[in-house]
């Protein structure tokens, strides 16, 4: 392998590409809106299915896609793409179920429409550290991991050096510019990453020799075992030249290399390109799959703020579901575009990619958990030409940028409106931006103290590393959502206790998973049998089980909510409020629009007290702005915390889609599912 980037042709291109993102922060400047809650937060809710469709797929294909996804293709095949296509189903299930409840309640944060669905603080205080907590351990950290590491490969630059110019381009036009910054960004790094990502996946195929030679070469695609000499031996890879480095082993540690050297160690999976595996003995047992791909995912792609905090950001509701078909349309390119070329890089560099034992590993890249995280990059400074290469930097660049924005400005979202703003009701709106803003300081600081435990964690595959702790903190949040929107019964204390319960279950596995790593493969597994006999997505159906139960058990003995506080916060409540022929605006044609909008506010109702519904009922019917403001201009007087956000109009806000655009969208809504079935199948 070349030593690094150094072809002036390839630092033009990155150069080129660094200086198209900053221009398109820069152009976010010139937003009207940019210096409001709404504008920041949700740009305005403005933005068309294209750029949202793009950013809902840039926003989760992120750096950890091409290093972790890859690497796991390398690794065991083509299992992980279950997690990718599962969320085909999810997206649709956003468009169509879930964002229309969300719209007619008016909320900017997810913790924002617990608060609303069940009343109180709890749970919404809950959800927000709980969110915060998942983006430090499974998206930040990861994020800046998977992009650094490949940073490092390319430029032979200190892990932890090599992070602070990428984190202070990324977090500068995040800061600066708000949502539709990070939109506009995503939409252009979708782009770039989907062209280098073609344009390798072509390299790759073709120096491999197309798809029925991947076939057969990837199943004897082996490392080359290590050889010892005598006591204090001389140990060696075939691959060490490319580091020109050998290494002396001890007795102990030549030993061990002997015992993980056997018939199955370092071997390809024989089920390598299936999807669905043996429901016991393999590493990805399609029950537990299908369940974690679904259900226990649905937090990520229907609850999580940076997903839907794109999907709020449409101009209405036809572009809006628009974008989740879009995006899923998108999701089905990871198998062709990242997997298979990761399958590739075995087959090409054995001795790197499929490692076998602490030292073997240590001397090809430095981790002694695995080397499967160099797949991608490997094809990337082996195969890609002068030009090519700068391009391809500039995709593992742009996928951890996308990525990071999008979780930079979802977390600072939650954290102010969520947590900041409860503690200071009365907070300014500069006040509120500027917290914002320094929190993301905050975020990156945590997020890199935790990126030595991911190196190690699950054999050093980071794509199941981050697949097993979503699994274990992620079901519970999914288990109340869905209990949220489709079970009226549902109350505040079932679903706090209900989550609370999961997630103590599932983040006691998750610490156990730390205290007691898997053992090296040919070494006897003593780990305790809750972790070493229930694979982590079967873990995660029992977290799941455990909150909902807790949470109806709970919720049928206590008082049930009053039927006008879930009003348009469930699936059999919700009324078309929005749409042109809306009754309340039918009722007062002369209620400017904006008096509507915050009427309906979830700001006029931070406990869905029957007191506050009367007033605000009294309010829509006097039209009268004057009262309006006292409400919600400075603070919390009367019912209202403080919005300052500027006006905006919900006419464009139909929860209903007009023909032929709402016959358009069900087609593509159908033709997205046969696709999804006819894949399934195909590579069942």
């Amino acid at each position: 392998m070349e030593a690094g980037i150094t072809d002036p042709v390839d630092i033009t291109v990155i150069a080129v590409y660094f200086g198209f993102v900053i221009l398109v922060g820069l152009l976010s400047l010139c937003r009207r809106n940019r210096e409001s809650v709404q504008g920041y937060f949700l740009a305005g809710r403005s933005m068309t299915w294209i750029p949202i469709g793009a950013s809902l797929f840039a926003s989760n294909i992120g750096s950890e896609h091409f290093i972790g996804l890859a690497g796991s293709g390398a690794v065991s095949g083509i299992g992980v793409v279950s997690f990718e296509w599962g969320a085909v189903l999810l997206l649709l299930l956003l468009g169509w179920i879930f964002l229309p409840i969300y719209l007619s309640s008016g909320v900017f944060t997810m913790p924002e429409y617990l608060g609303r669905r069940f009343g109180g603080q709890r749970m919404r205080i809950y959800l927000s550290l709980v969110a915060l907590l998942l983006y430090v351990l499974t998206k930040v950290s990861v994020d800046m991991y998977a992009g650094v590491f490949f940073i490092q490969i390319a430029t032979g630059l200190d892990m932890y050096l090599a992070m602070i110019p990428l984190l202070a381009v990324t977090a500068v036009y995040t800061v600066v510019g708000g949502l539709a910054a990070v939109v506009l960004t995503d939409t252009l790094q979708t782009v770039v990453m989907l062209v280098g990502a073609v344009v390798m996946a072509i390299i790759s195929f073709i120096e491999v020799g197309g798809m029925p030679a991947l076939y057969a070469k990837y199943m004897h695609a082996v490392a080359e075992p290590l050889v010892s000499n005598a006591t204090d031996a001389l140990v060696y890879s075939s691959d060490a030249s490319l580091y020109g480095a050998n290494l002396t082993l001890s007795n102990n540690t030549v030993t061990a290399l002997s015992v993980v050297a056997n018939d199955t160690c370092g071997k390809p999976r024989d089920d390598a390109f299936h999807m669905f595996r043996d429901p016991v003995n393999s590493d990805l047992p399609w029950p537990g799959v299908v369940f974690r791909a679904t259900f226990a995912s649905l937090w990520n792609w229907c609850a999580d703020q940076v997903i839907v905090q794109r999907a709020l950001a449409a101009k209405n509701m036809a572009h809006a579901r628009g974008a989740t078909i879009l995006a899923g349309y998108l999701k089905f390119t990871p198998l062709f575009l990242i997997i298979f070329p990761g399958m590739i890089s075995r087959v090409l560099y054995p001795d790197v990619v499929a490692c076998v034992g602490k030292e073997a590993c240590r001397l090809a890249c430095g981790n002694e958990a695995g080397c499967s995280n160099t797949a991608y990059p490997y094809l990337i400074m082996n195969l890609a030409p002068k030009g090519i290469r700068g391009l391809l930097m500039a995709v593992m660049v742009a996928a951890l940028m996308s990525s990071l924005t999008s979780i930079f400005n979802s977390a600072v979202t939650v954290f102010t409106m969520d947590l900041w703003r409860r503690g200071r009701p009365k907070a300014k709106e500069r006040e509120l931006l500027l917290v914002g803003r320094v929190f993301v300081v905050v975020l990156v600081g945590v997020s890199i103290a935790w990126i030595p435990l991911i190196m190690k964690s699950q054999g050093g595959q980071l794509f199941f590393y981050i697949q097993a702790v979503t699994g274990y903190i992620a079901p519970p949040i999914s288990a109340i959502f869905i209990l949220a929107v489709s079970v009226p019964r549902i109350n505040e204390k079932g679903a706090f206790w209900g989550v609370v319960c999961g997630q103590a279950v599932g983040i006691t596995r998750l610490v156990l998973d730390f205290v007691y790593p898997a053992p090296e493969c040919g070494l006897e597994d003593n780990r305790p049998a809750i972790v070493a006999d229930v694979h982590f997505t079967y873990f995660s159906i029992v977290v799941f089980g455990v909150t909902a139960v807790v949470a109806l058990v709970i919720s049928y003995l206590t008082k049930a909510q009053e039927r006008e506080e879930i009003e348009n916060l469930t699936f059999w409540s919700l009324k078309k409020r929005y749409s042109q022929t809306d009754d309340s605006q039918a009722s007062h044609p002369d209620t400017p629009t904006w008096v509507t909008m915050l009427t309906n506010s979830s700001e006029l109702q931070p406990s869905n007290s029957k007191k506050g519904h009367e007033y605000r009922s009294k309010i829509e019917e006097k039209g009268d702005k004057d009262e309006l403001n006292v409400c919600v201009s400075n603070g919390n007087t009367k019912y209202g915390t403080e919005v300052t956000s500027q006006p905006h109009d919900l006419s464009a806000f139909k929860i209903t889609v007009d023909k032929p655009w709402s016959t358009i969208l069900n087609a593509n809504c159908v033709i997205l599912v046969a696709v999804l079935v006819f894949l399934c199948i195909f590579y069942r």
